[in-house]
């Protein structure tokens, strides 16, 4: 059954635990610009929302703290994506990301589809993308 247009949903959030709540906060903040747009603390549990914009976000994502264990695994098709205006940031990005110790697939032509990209870890090992070229509109 299909949904229905005047009830459509729509995508407000990812939530992801992190071991390190504020590595993540400095790693989202200095490599993609999120602010923290909410924070708070629940019987323990640290909880940020990371956001494009300091308020009013279509769009965040949430970082759960959890206590440290050992390092999740990752997948390349498990990641976040950024699109960057130029394939120039793609390599600041990556030679930033590679002078921190956290790149993990340099900056590279991935043809028509994905663009121009490099694949970064952050700190709870999660890859994020940053690309160029890569259209989410085609058919």
């Amino acid at each position: 059954m299909a949904v229905r247009d005047d009830i459509k949903p729509r995508l407000t959030h990812i939530a992801r635990p992190t071991r390190d709540l504020d590595a993540t906060i400095r790693f989202y903040r200095d490599l993609v610009g999120l602010s923290v747009v909410h924070e708070r603390e629940e019987d323990g549990i640290r909880v940020v929302w990371l956001g494009e914009k300091p308020r009013r976000n279509d769009f965040v994502i949430v970082y759960i703290g959890v206590p440290p264990e050992s390092p999740p695994k990752s997948h390349f098709a498990d990641h976040l994506g950024y699109d960057l205006p130029s394939a120039a940031q793609v390599d600041e990005v990556a030679a930033r990301a590679e002078a921190m110790g956290i790149l993990e697939v340099p900056a590279t032509d991935g043809g028509k589809i994905i663009g121009y990209y490099c694949m970064v870890k952050d700190p709870d090992g999660n890859l994020v993308e940053f690309s160029h070229g890569q259209p989410i509109d085609v058919d």
